[in-house]
């Protein structure tokens, strides 16, 4: 069965080019669907534009999610996927950052956008200026770091508990020093460990029970 290849996504590139001017840095057609890499700072303009033209018109912010590429200067993407109803069709739009350099909020185009932000300020620790509520969404207010930066250790830096004596939960820093963990599942502390005809040294919790049937 052929693929169906959407014949207006190209025409629809060329006009947004056209549009965007400097504020475009490229685009390409993919898996039947248009994504452009723009200007971080153009990011209100390039929205409004997608928003409003009548070619364009994605009325529809369906989310905004980030990326880590450690080794890049740039190493954050913030993308936006947008969809059309009028035109039943999708774009996605990218813009990279660092750690220190702010977004421009997209929540005076999208409304929506203040949790979607929130959420990647909270996961990744993009920060979006002139957002009017930027808080953590996801984690508590006090939690310390961004879950999936690629360098968030595997056991975060502080753990949780009940504490019976002062009835109430309380935090603590992790005591494994962590920084690059590579799990090897044959160690005892985090496996069975196998022997040598590949069978297990232990017996897995449970299998006494079978022992007497």
């Amino acid at each position: 069965m052929a693929e169906w290849v959407d014949e207006g996504l190209q025409p629809l590139a060329e006009r947004i080019a056209g549009a965007l001017g400097a504020d475009l840095i490229g685009h390409e057609i993919a898996k039947g669907e248009l994504a452009l890499t723009v200007r971080r700072d153009a990011i209100v303009g390039v929205l409004t534009y997608l928003r409003d033209d009548d070619a364009c018109k994605f009325g529809a912010l369906m989310d905004v999610c980030g990326v880590d590429w450690p080794a890049k200067p740039e190493r954050f993407e913030v993308v936006y996927n947008l969809l059309s109803m009028r035109h039943n069709r999708r774009i996605r739009v990218k813009l990279t950052t660092d750690e220190n350099t702010p977004v421009p909020s997209a929540v005076g185009v999208f409304p929506s956008a203040g949790w979607f932000e929130r959420e990647t300020w909270d996961m990744y620790g993009v920060f979006f200026a002139d957002h009017p509520d930027l808080r953590r969404i996801l984690t508590d207010y006090g939690f310390e770091g961004h879950p999936l930066r690629k360098d968030f250790p595997l056991t975060g830096h502080v753990e949780v508990r009940y504490d019976a004596e002062q009835r109430r939960v309380v935090y603590e820093r992790v005591k494994l020093t962590q920084d690059f963990r590579s799990f090897d599942f044959l160690s005892p502390w985090e496996g069975l460990g196998l022997n040598q005809l590949g069978e297990p040294k232990a017996p897995l919790p449970g299998d006494e029970k079978a022992k007497g049937q």
